[in-house]
């Protein structure tokens, strides 16, 4: 990638985290630090381990496009260093965390620290397949989350409907990407947004130019279902194990107060919480919805309202450190992985 537009990036983050950082309450912050103890120290360790589970998706999924691409068997892409590919998916995760829209950040930056080593095709269809399959997997996250509650906490008719409406919706958009896998997705979302007013003219332009491309994209992005299905659901099962591995962040943060905390409780915390705060994509680091999503589902699984604050503490301080860490890695960039 060019020093400039990596300057661009690592500018525009530190800038938008530093608007961040001044929104905290420090008293509180120091509060929440001191007694979370060294908890918090295996906090943010954690993320160190849970990043390699994204990392190792990605990397499944280049080199599932290098084989569809040459029609090879899935093997190891020599382009690409794993622990290269390691510093940009924690500097991707940075920008998406710091950029209101999730993923208006990230992925266009991994898509230019890519391209000069695997070409633009290959590194637009691999980022989209990584896209597109750490958010299936949260689909499946959320409506395994719904199975989990059924079967272990009292369910009134209020959580009743409130979870059928969640199933319902996660399996619709579960039905949405596995039809995108299978045909593609490129083409289709151009033709979606030239149904909007003032972009007909520019899309249209835009597929005329790139019609090939967009179709090459899309050749690839149904070539991981279709023809490398051990590659799809292994990158498939990454992300939702890492979803479930994220949950340990919970689990140590509740330890602090509680000795007797359940496990099984922190994946129906993260599950709802998570799934508020994806609801708010537009606010940088889903300031606000994630705190309030710590405290309903606190409150839901009838925990203490001090539990559910001293969770969304330690997890946005956390947040900060990888997003700063992400952005100093941007600035560590050679050319061979």
């Amino acid at each position: 990638m060019k020093k400039k537009y990596q300057n661009a990036f690592f500018i525009f983050g530190l800038a938008v985290l530093a608007i961040m950082v001044t929104q905290l309450d420090f008293a509180q912050v120091w509060d929440g630090l001191r007694r979370a103890g060294y908890w918090f120290a295996a906090v943010v360790v954690l993320w160190l381990f849970l990043y390699m589970f994204n990392t190792s998706a990605w990397y499944i999924i280049i080199a599932s496009t290098a084989a569809s691409h040459k029609g090879e068997r899935l093997r190891r892409p020599r382009e690409v260093g794993f622990w290269w590919l390691y510093k940009v998916t924690v500097s991707g995760f940075a920008l998406n965390y710091a950029t209101p829209g999730g993923l208006m950040g990230g992925e266009p930056y991994r898509i230019m620290a890519l391209s000069p080593r695997i070409g633009t095709e290959r590194a637009s269809s691999s980022v989209i397949l990584y896209a597109m399959t750490h958010i299936f997997s949260h689909f499946w996250f959320w409506l395994l989350s719904c199975l989990l509650y059924v079967a272990t906490q009292p369910v009134n008719a209020f959580m009743a409907a409130l979870l059928s409406v969640v199933a319902a919706f996660c399996g619709l958009a579960i039905w949405f990407f596995i039809k995108g896998y299978k045909k593609g997705i490129a083409v289709r979302c151009m033709n979606l947004l030239r149904r909007f007013p003032g972009l007909k003219r520019r899309v249209q332009g835009f597929i005329e130019r790139h019609e090939e491309q967009l179709a090459t994209i899309d050749s690839q992005i149904a070539a991981l279902h279709n023809q490398n299905p051990r590659a799809f659901v292994s990158a498939v099962a990454l992300e939702l194990a890492c979803r479930v591995a994220s949950a340990l962040e919970i689990y140590f943060i509740l330890l602090v107060i509680m000795p007797s905390a359940n496990y099984l409780e922190c994946i129906l915390i993260l599950a709802f919480t998570s799934l508020l705060a994806n609801l708010l994509f537009f606010m940088p680091l889903q300031l606000g919805g994630r705190e309030g999503g710590f405290l309903m589902s606190a409150k839901g699984l009838a925990l203490s309202a001090n539990a559910g604050i001293l969770v969304a503490l330690i997890v946005r301080i956390r947040e900060l450190i990888w997003t700063a860490i992400g952005l100093l890695l941007i600035k560590f960039d050679k050319r061979r992985g």
